[in-house]
């Protein structure tokens, strides 16, 4: 059951950001094609830049849990064993302490932000901690991620964002041909 709600909080976040994206594309065009006819999109610019950063953090959980993070593992790759399991957890809790600190900090972000009332300086005044509500939750969701992988691999599985090996040249041709990491 904790399994089921954790990956629904990965896809819903990954979900929204794809929401996000979206609604990028529909301010873009709608300024874009404002320009043509006089029509002035109030802080659209405001607005687009608020969605990116929801879009950049929200998208951050499902992206690891997928394994499309650039992920360097030169040296996890040559690792076996329990040896493999150890630099594995050790690579995780450092992130893991890394995104905390981050969370953490964006959190205090945005609750100061609500509770000083801290408006937007642009055209449009609306209160600071509701565009940085995506940035906060991004990274408070990225921290659940990292600590799942950490039970995960302290558990001795397989992390879920590591895929499996091609097994012939021609499927590594083909994951990369896709943009699959090999």
């Amino acid at each position: 059951m904790i399994r089921a709600c954790l990956d629904r909080l990965y896809l819903l976040s990954g979900i929204a950001a794809g929401g996000f994206l979206v609604l990028i594309f529909i301010l873009m065009m709608a300024m874009s094609l404002g320009r043509e006819v006089a029509l002035n999109v109030p802080a659209g610019d405001d607005i687009v830049s608020w969605c990116m950063v929801a879009l950049a953090f929200l998208g951050l959980a499902h992206t690891f849990k997928r394994g499309e993070m650039i992920r360097v593992g030169l040296l996890m790759e040559r690792l076996t064993g329990r040896t493999r399991q150890a630099f594995e957890l050790l690579a995780l809790t450092v992130a893991f302490a890394f995104i905390v600190y981050f969370a953490w900090h964006a959190v205090q972000l945005t609750w100061f932000s609500w509770r000083f009332d801290d408006m937007a300086q642009g055209v449009l005044a609306i209160p600071l901690w509701i565009p940085q509500l995506g940035y906060c939750s991004g990274l408070i969701i990225l921290a659940i991620a990292i600590l799942d992988e950490i039970v995960i691999v302290a558990r001795g599985n397989r992390p879920s964002y590591e895929k499996e090996k091609a097994a012939t040249p021609d499927e590594f041709v083909d994951r990369v041909a896709s943009g699959e990491n090999g």
